[in-house]
């Protein structure tokens, strides 16, 4: 049989790269071929399907043998899943000013989880039992919502990266509290691979209740998982994800992408390689004069200030996003399939802007 005649052709450069953010690269060549591989022929829709069946073996190697994964397809519909899953309709949320969930995602845990955000200044992104305890009151009063979880993210929205011993203090004063830990891990295997730990060590082992696990900034071509480790935490997961309008019908073409990263080491290799290229486009930036690095560089994001002309003319040669427009705070990410030579070039542009 003849393959089908297509007018599909090629509108970018493949040869192009920027540092705006790990979603710009493309899905990775393994993940490609497992998509291939599930296609053809009908599986059962709604998650009934084999490839479904089989990530739950995969996720519980990684996370517990209570651990169970709920395919969604992006980011923010994973964490209003997951907040959704932990708390009452009067629940209330304690997480980093800095987030995701607060900066990032257009509203949808207040809009479409109708959660309260209980939101705490942090230096560096990262929350402690000290300052969860700035919003962790009022559980009796009506008048104010409840604190019921306490998210943070790893790695965190600033790329720093919490220690396991930090993850088991949070999550001990939480539960102390009668609170619930969801873990943010759309760049978890980064914070793995930087610590040089199992995924495990930072999330079950942890203490954490409930995962929204990225996959799409390390490989996927779309996709995430709500992973619940806590079985007791939560209830009706799936009329929740199907509420939530998460609920893929072709669900073997997410679980796919997500079991060829996570069943062998794909995720640790994409992810340790993005790291590695954010620590040398660090290096290089270090050795320019007037740039300033703004944080410890523990994944792959490096974060930097610099004249605001100069980052204007350098977005013309490659993308990269202000974080802070009027203090000059840029933010330049790295991704699987980054280069030294994309690195390299990037470094030696900006030498030559500064140098204007």
């Amino acid at each position: 049989m003849n393959p089908p005649k297509t007018d599909a052709r090629r509108h970018h450069d493949p040869e192009v790269r920027g540092f705006a953010s790990d979603n710009y690269a493309g899905a990775h060549p393994e993940v490609l071929a497992a998509l291939a591989l599930a296609n053809g022929g009908h599986q059962v829709a709604y998650g009934e399907d084999a490839y479904t069946g089989n990530l739950q073996q995969v996720v519980r190697s990684h996370f517990g043998p209570t651990a169970e994964a709920f395919p969604v397809f992006n980011g923010t519909g994973a964490n209003v899943v997951a907040l959704q899953a932990v708390t009452d309709r009067w629940g209330a949320v304690i997480c980093a000013e800095s987030a995701h969930i607060n900066v990032d995602e257009c509203g949808a845990p207040e809009r479409v989880g109708g959660l309260k955000l209980l939101t705490v200044p942090t230096p560096d992104g990262k929350l402690t039992p000290e300052l969860i305890d700035r919003q962790a009151y009022g559980w009796d009063d009506e008048h104010r919502a409840m604190p019921q979880v306490v998210s943070i993210a790893q790695a965190t929205e600033l790329g720093t990266v919490y220690t396991p011993d930090e993850i088991r203090a949070i999550c001990e004063h939480a539960h102390a509290h009668g609170m619930k830990v969801h873990l943010d891990g759309s760049r978890l295997a980064n914070a793995a691979a930087t610590l040089n730990v199992p995924m495990r060590t930072l999330t079950n082992a942890a203490g954490v209740d409930i995962l929204s696990l990225g996959g799409t900034k390390n490989g996927a071509l779309f996709g995430e998982a709500v992973v619940v480790i806590d079985q007791d935490a939560v209830s009706h997961m799936k009329h929740l994800r199907k509420l939530s309008m998460q609920l893929a019908s072709k669900m073997r073409f997410v679980s796919v992408q997500l079991e060829a990263l996570l069943a062998r080491d794909l995720w640790l290799r994409n992810a340790a390689h993005a790291n590695e290229m954010a620590q040398r486009l660090a290096e290089g930036v270090r050795a320019v004069h007037g740039v300033e690095i703004l944080h410890p560089v523990q994944a792959n994001a490096v974060f930097a200030r610099l004249p605001h002309d100069v980052s204007e003319r350098l977005q013309k040669r490659f993308r990269f996003y202000f974080w802070d427009e009027a203090a000059g705070d840029v933010r330049w990410m790295c991704a699987f399939d980054t280069t030294e030579d994309d690195v390299d070039a990037f470094v030696a542009a900006l030498k030559e802007e500064m140098a204007r």
